[in-house]
């Protein structure tokens, strides 16, 4: 059995120095590692920034969604979970390249007899309420609507600008990165406390690469780092769930 999982790829982030050098790397992983893969789990903020008009592709990202349709036609099941990013897919990709979407706090899969919780990570564990607003308007069907009726030209300029505020401001010292950590794991054994049974919580968000045993014996969290500076995933054979980089 080959399980990946990997989150937090910022496609198209115009804070990345070379967009067509970043998404080649994302296809050439995807290419070498994932055509054996039994199932790959893309858990939120794969896209920097998306949103699925009705009738109308927004430019980028081909060669990835190409590689992508490649791998589902050649049986691989995809999974892609929304993060707070790319919250705004909806049936174009699922439709057109095979695979599922799922917009959840979290879900719980069985993986060759072993239990994962699998997240992107903004919706579980502490969250300021300036951000669950934010969260619930983006997810709100008359402000979507309302949204797609702007065009592309404005919205699309104001949502990167929006995403490199966010990049910048999210910069940390060794003490808050510390203090970040700790919330995370505090987080985790709530969580892992609140569904008994669960062997590995998965997720993303927050940027840092680690794998760790939680305060139930039975449990452990791997937060799975970013494509921005790490290239870092999770592996599961079947036997053993481990954190890697891809060089």
């Amino acid at each position: 059995m080959k399980v990946l999982f990997l989150s937090d790829l910022h496609l198209g982030a115009n804070y990345i120095a070379d967009s067509r050098a970043h998404e080649n790397r994302v296809v050439d992983f995807l290419r070498h590692e994932g055509s054996d893969a039994d199932h790959i789990y893309l858990l939120g903020d794969v896209l920097d920034y998306w949103y699925e008009y009705r009738t109308v592709v927004p430019r980028g990202f081909v060669r990835f969604f190409g590689e992508l349709a490649r791998l589902a036609d050649s049986g691989v099941k995809i999974t892609w979970m929304t993060g707070n990013h790319d919250i705004w897919l909806f049936d174009y990709l699922r439709d057109e390249i095979g695979m599922e979407v799922i917009d959840a706090p979290f879900i719980i899969r069985e993986i060759g007899g072993q239990r994962f919780l699998l997240a992107h990570g903004d919706r579980i564990g502490r969250t300021s309420a300036g951000f669950r607003f934010i969260c619930t308007l983006f997810r709100n069907r008359v402000c979507q609507r309302m949204f797609s009726a702007v065009h592309p030209g404005l919205t699309v300029g104001f949502a990167k600008r929006w995403s490199h505020s966010s990049r910048e401001s999210g910069t940390e010292t060794e003490e808050q990165r510390s203090h970040h950590i700790d919330h995370i794991l505090t987080d985790a054994n709530a969580i892992a406390a609140a569904n008994p049974g669960v062997e590995h919580i998965v997720h993303g968000h927050h940027h840092i690469a680690m794998t760790t045993p939680l305060d139930r014996g039975n449990t452990d969290l791997t937060v799975l780092g970013d494509w921005i500076t790490q290239d870092t995933y999770a592996e599961f054979d079947g036997t053993k769930l481990e954190l890697k980089r891809y060089k």
